[in-house]
């Protein structure tokens, strides 16, 4: 009776345990991890940055953390350093110090940690004034990545400022903007001669309403905005830097007032200067004398429905236009070169377009155009027609062109305001092919300006942009340079 008793209590052990077993044995291994492919981990920061600034050969260490937001062991199949051994960076993955690790996994809920230390030679002539790299991240076919930024150069860093004094720029070191450098309200931002500014890409500078930006620079010693690479590669290559979207690279913002530039270059970036709708000042949004907006992958000088005044000015290469004028607004243009031979991609956009209107959610909304004053000036390029007028029916829209070199298709014979203008005519540049955009000995715009416009200019443009006098014959030759015996 024992004995069977005992068998029965066997059996019914082993009944309970084959269940048992089968469940573990047949259990796929698959189900203990999360392998959707839609699957991403999840990181404490999407950039590290390392905001230190060596004067001299330095390390510094910061850290990632790497989440599993799942219910289940995810495996992530590769961490890597994108630049691999040459990088600035070094990693510590999870205890693991290497440049990639393969198959790590986190459990659920969990988390790893990756230390990465930046080694940076400021005294090196090769170290970038920012140093980049990224953590690439493979899971379940998914690619992520960790931005890492450093900062290689002994200089001025900005990381997203905004100004909220009246604050000078100057010419001690160079000065590196990552983000966005912001000049709040009823504050003013003076750079000094010879500044230099460097804005990595995606960057760009802000003035807000009621605010004020002057750059005091001169013949010898310009203000210099550019991107931050300084390579021989980049030294002449548009698209480098302005707002991410936008592509904005100095947004006078509307209602920023009395904004003035003198001796700068502004190159390499998106949209040179974007000027919007006039503020609480009379006096015009925006000044700009002596300067050189160039290389820029969109438009130069980009005017909506503000007031402008500008003299002995370059706007060149650019892959729009150079100045577009939308909106309507007030400008007055003297003694400017406007040469567009963009020869990056095709370009379509003549080198100045105007326009007085927009349309909104299906309406049309008219903006007086008060005055498109253009005089003394070259307005040229590769296009058969470098100049467009878009002007809404019935609507205020003045222009007037005033000894001006001109290509285009439009027919001027019978149009009052085009005075004196030479259509169609080469003015022979020194060599544009390198936007040399200074009258050769044979150009046909020596001695072709007219006085008045330098007489009654509102700002003096009695040399031009190298401080050569244009007065000396009273015949001024149009745009930005006087011709000069070589």
């Amino acid at each position: 009776m024992r004995i069977k008793k005992h068998l029965k209590a066997c059996l019914q052990g082993l009944f309970f345990l084959i269940p048992v077993s089968i469940l573990l044995f047949s259990c796929n291994p698959d189900d203990l991890y999360e392998t959707s492919p839609d699957s991403k981990v999840q990181f404490s920061n999407d950039t590290i940055i390392f905001d230190t600034v060596f004067t001299s050969i330095g390390t510094a260490t910061r850290n990632l953390r790497v989440y599993n937001p799942y219910s289940r062991t995810i495996k992530i199949s590769e961490i890597r350093l994108a630049g691999g051994d040459a990088s600035s960076f070094r990693l510590n993955i999870d205890g693991l110090a290497a440049l990639q690790a393969k198959d790590i996994e986190i459990t659920p809920k969990d988390s790893i940690f990756i230390f990465i230390r930046a080694n940076i030679d400021p005294s090196n002539q090769n170290t970038p004034l920012i140093v980049t790299d990224s953590i690439l991240f493979k899971t379940n076919g998914n690619i992520q990545d960790v931005k890492l930024v450093a900062w290689g150069q002994d200089a001025h860093f900005y990381t997203n400022a905004i100004v909220g004094s009246d604050y000078t720029l100057s010419n001690d070191k160079p000065h590196v903007i990552y983000g966005v450098l912001a000049v709040d309200s009823l504050y003013t931002l003076t750079i000094t001669q010879g500044t230099q500014l460097h804005f990595h890409r995606g960057s760009f500078m802000l003035i807000f309403r009621d605010a004020t930006l002057k750059v005091l620079g001169t013949p010898e010693e310009p203000v210099v905005f550019q991107g931050n690479r300084t390579e021989a590669y980049y030294r002449d290559l548009p698209g480098q830097w302005g707002h991410a979207s936008a592509g904005v690279c100095i947004y006078l913002y509307p209602g920023s007032i009395n904004n003035e530039i003198h001796h700068a270059i502004i190159k390499n970036g998106v949209v040179g200067i974007q000027a919007d709708t006039l503020g609480s000042s009379s006096n015009p949004t925006l000044k700009i004398y002596n300067s050189e907006i160039k290389n820029m992958s969109g438009v130069g000088l980009l005017a909506r429905g503000t007031h402008i005044e500008a003299g002995n000015t370059v706007i060149a290469n650019c892959g729009e236009s150079a100045i577009e004028i939308l909106y309507g607004g007030e400008y007055d243009f003297r003694h400017m070169t406007i040469g567009n031979y963009w020869n990056k991609s095709a370009r379509s956009n003549s080198a100045v377009s105007i326009n007085n209107y927009f349309y909104f959610d299906g309406n049309i909304y008219v903006r007086d155009l008060k005055k498109a004053y253009f005089g003394n000036s070259i307005i040229y390029g590769n296009l058969e027609n470098e100049l467009l007028f878009d002007a809404a029916e019935n609507s205020t829209f003045n222009y007037n062109f005033d000894h001006c070199f001109i290509r285009t298709q439009k027919d001027i014979s019978n149009d009052e305001n085009f005075v004196s203008c030479i259509i169609n005519e080469d003015p022979k540049f020194i060599d544009k092919s390198v936007h040399n955009l200074v009258p050769d000995t044979l150009s046909p715009v020596i001695n072709r300006g007219n006085i008045s416009v330098v007489n009654n200019s509102p700002f003096n443009l009695q040399t031009d942009i190298r401080g050569i006098s244009r007065i000396t014959n009273n015949e001024p030759d149009p745009g930005a340079y006087e011709f000069e015996e070589r």
